[in-house]
């Protein structure tokens, strides 16, 4: 009898799996605003959440239960709003939060079948991002061709870093650099980059919360600021960084990445990172460029969750708003509130740019009309 390896028996599963179909897409084009970073859930994965709440002032039964909906209070807001399309990407940390990597690429078919099928009667309003098991890279990078080429998704979202079955017994002063597998590490991914690249889609990078280890020690004196107030542009900045200093984007010119809640303010910073890793050069830093081309060249933001006209205007300044895109970052966050604040900007940014920043732009880059 010969037995399969584990990692064997996940590429024949992606292989062999059938799934439901989007065919050419048709999507509602009336001129409303396009958002990209908001989530969805399954039931198995709802547990996730633990006891964050839906928006401001929201309850925990709130925010699951708009998780789990689809054509009902989401698809009414985004009516209320003049949503023309919503992209739909699992809840943090989804996939990223499985450490068997056996499961997490089981789940991943799972998640994403679910998700096509869930938006199969509804492809005029609604897109999805792939979810991935990133602890094997080719495994990932089959999973995102099935996911774009079989169910017709836009791109991939990422949660920031995978845990594996060692970081349950991990030490804190190695788990990071041992165990954790994020993508910055140089050249483990390059299949997945290359895929990513070959097939012409973004990456939306999303933070989630640290592993307990660095929780408990960076924030055991402010568990406040765990979560959206500190803790996940912390994660996610240093992810999104180490992608930069680790030359990803030198070696995969074409990758494209989008980061939400205006980029986990690194563009209102890059005058000192750029100077900063200047030092670093000596010491055999191997990106070519700076942090500011790449923001200019392969990183798009967003304005999830973050409804500040002066952060927009200052990122205007220094990364172009043709890197810039709206969103909301729903149910975390109100529809109503970034409607409300959406709806000021025609006035301040001018009809063109705002038609750029609400919708234009999101249609080049998740090629709507190709």
């Amino acid at each position: 009898m010969v037995l399969l390896s584990s990692n064997k028996k996940l590429l024949i599963l992606l292989l062999l799996a059938s799934s439901p179909r989007l065919f050419a897409r048709k999507w509602r084009d009336t001129g409303g605003t396009i958002v990209l970073e908001e989530a969805w859930t399954i039931p198995e994965l709802v547990d996730q959440v633990g006891n964050t709440t839906a928006a401001f002032g929201g309850t925990n039964a709130e925010l699951r239960a708009n998780l789990l909906d689809v054509h009902n209070q989401r698809l009414q807001g985004m009516d209320a709003s003049n949503i023309d399309f919503m992209v739909l990407s699992c809840s943090t940390p989804c996939i990223q939060g499985i450490a068997d990597p056996v499961a997490a690429a089981e789940m991943a078919v799972t998640v994403n079948d679910r998700l096509a099928a869930v938006i199969a009667n509804n492809t005029e309003r609604f897109g999805g991002f792939a979810s991935l098991a990133m602890h094997n890279a080719t495994v990932a990078a089959l999973e995102l061709e099935r996911a774009i080429k079989q169910l017709g998704f836009l791109g991939m979202a990422f949660f920031s870093m995978t845990i594996s079955n060692l970081d349950l017994m991990a030490a804190s002063e190695s788990f990071l650099l041992h165990s954790t597998y994020s993508l910055t590490v140089f050249s483990k991914y390059d299949v997945f980059w290359q895929k990513l690249s070959d097939l012409d889609v973004p990456l939306y990078l999303h933070p989630r919360n640290d592993v307990d280890p660095i929780v408990k020690f960076q924030y055991a004196h402010a568990p406040f600021l765990e979560g959206p107030a500190q803790e996940y542009a912390a994660v996610l900045s240093n992810h999104i960084l180490g992608i930069c200093v680790n030359g990803v984007f030198d070696r995969f010119p074409k990758a494209q990445l989008i980061a939400g809640h205006f980029g986990e303010r690194i563009p209102s910073d890059l005058i000192r990172i750029d100077t900063q890793l200047l030092r670093q050069i000596v010491l055999g830093l191997p990106m070519k460029k700076n942090i500011t081309t790449y923001f200019r060249e392969n990183i798009f933001e967003t304005s999830s969750g973050n409804f500040a006209t002066n952060l927009l205007n200052f990122h205007i300044g220094e990364i172009g708003l043709d890197r810039i895109m709206y969103s909301i970052d729903y149910p975390y966050v109100a529809i109503s509130d970034g409607t409300a604040w959406v709806n000021t900007l025609p006035n301040i940014l001018g009809k063109q740019n705002f038609n750029s920043f609400a919708r234009q732009l999101a249609i080049e880059i998740l090629r709507l009309n190709d």
